[in-house]
């Protein structure tokens, strides 16, 4: 087999990257019960490698059978097995529901209540998967742990020391760099993700030639912890000062109504306001949340225009800390998912790390993240922040 680099050339390793043969490597596999890790664990299997599925509890069963569209359900975690054992792998299912809770969900109803939006996924890898799942696989004596992910791991160039570099996947309608940006160089040197270098479609192909039972399974939509559908209802459980009522304002000052809660809401939502200026004119969106005085603040769209991003908890991959070296690099960033990258700068503002876009952009909301990427090869990427606030 050969194993892509990040830049030029190929090296004899097995398709994990070890100079030894795949029924002497053994893997473990993250497998949620989708078509995505069961393909994955399915495919190192046929290729003969020594493998070992563990699918995660994160959440009360009772809740999550009765939700279908959701990750790590009990019909998961049947389907995982399943796949295991059809393709003659052993299995295990392991209990993180209190992990979970502490790691995720708190932290999940907590963000809501401060104003932000989290990404409860982005911080379910940082802890419990890429920390906690990752330390088990270490234990069990793994070569590496494998994930269903749509991204690619390239060997480095030996001029930054030969450290593995994170790429986005070639899919870019399933690329999931966005939610990894926080893996650590250490973790992302233990880690494999075999689909990053194909897309959907050939996931699906494979696993109707695998004979798999999940061949047709529908991806995930929703927020796996969210049983009903309605995060609001958990938020609520977890944090029920977060359904406290308060005031929206216009961003001129003037009091436009009340609501229910600011966990409704999210910076640049139009939908559901159910208020007017009284002006007949542009729709109004929400432009701010502050938690302190629980007030929905709204306005003219022109104004959720942001040029200039704060951001907190930085993770990079392939260099160390941030330094002063980096003021005026251009970079490229994505505050959204879903969203294209798009130009930027560092700059360096009382000794922080601040983002300047090059063209104003809105949709920047405090909980989210800016992920970087590399502006000379925008696959790469560099790391991230979560967004603490924008002008």
């Amino acid at each position: 087999m050969q194993v892509e680099t990040a830049h030029s050339g190929t090296h004899s390793l097995n398709s994990l990257g070890f100079a030894k043969a795949p029924k002497d490597t053994r893997v473990v596999v993250a497998m949620s019960g989708g078509v995505d890790s069961s393909v994955c664990a399915a495919m190192l299997a046929r290729e003969g490698y020594e493998v070992i599925g563990i699918t995660l509890q994160l959440y009360d069963h009772g809740a999550a059978i009765k939700k279908a569209k959701a990750c790590c359900s009990g019909q998961d975690i049947y389907d995982a097995k399943r796949v295991a054992e059809d393709m003659g792998f052993p299995h295990y299912v392991l209990d993180y529901e209190s992990k979970f809770n502490d790691a995720v969900m708190q932290d999940f109803a907590d963000t809501y209540l401060k104003g932000a939006t989290p990404i409860p996924c982005v911080r379910c890898n940082q802890t419990v998967k890429f920390r906690d799942l990752l330390q088990v696989a270490r234990d069990l004596g793994a070569d590496c742990m494998a994930t269903g992910h749509y991204v690619r791991r390239l060997e480095g160039d030996i001029r930054e020391n030969g450290m593995p570099q994170l790429h986005r996947g070639i899919d870019p309608g399933k690329d999931q760099s966005y939610f990894l940006f926080a893996t650590t160089q250490e973790q992302l040197d233990f880690l494999r993700f075999p689909l990053g270098a194909q897309d959907k479609a050939q996931t699906r192909k494979l696993a109707v030639e695998l004979g798999l039972n999940v061949a047709s399974k529908p991806d995930s939509q929703d927020i796996c912890f969210v049983p009903t559908g309605k995060y609001t209802d958990v938020i609520k459980k977890i944090r029920p000062e977060a359904a406290d009522p308060g005031e929206v304002l216009h961003v001129d000052g003037r009091v436009l109504g009340t609501h229910e809660g600011i966990m409704h809401y999210t910076i640049g939502q139009r939908r559901g306001l159910g208020i007017s200026d009284g002006s007949g004119q542009d729709p109004l969106f929400v432009l701010r949340l502050d938690a302190d005085k629980k007030q929905v603040i709204v306005g003219p769209r022109t104004k959720l225009m942001k040029s200039r991003i704060f951001v907190k908890e930085i993770n990079w991959l392939g260099r160390g800390d941030y330094d002063i070296s980096l003021d005026g690099v251009s970079v490229l960033v994505k505050t959204r998912s879903m969203k294209p990258p798009v130009s930027a700068k560092f700059v360096n503002i009382d000794g922080a790390l601040v983002v300047d876009l090059d063209e104003p952009m809105e949709g920047v909301a405090p909980g989210q993240a800016c992920v970087f990427y590399d502006a000379g090869t925008p696959s790469r990427t560099l790391g991230g922040g979560w967004i603490t606030g924008s002008e």
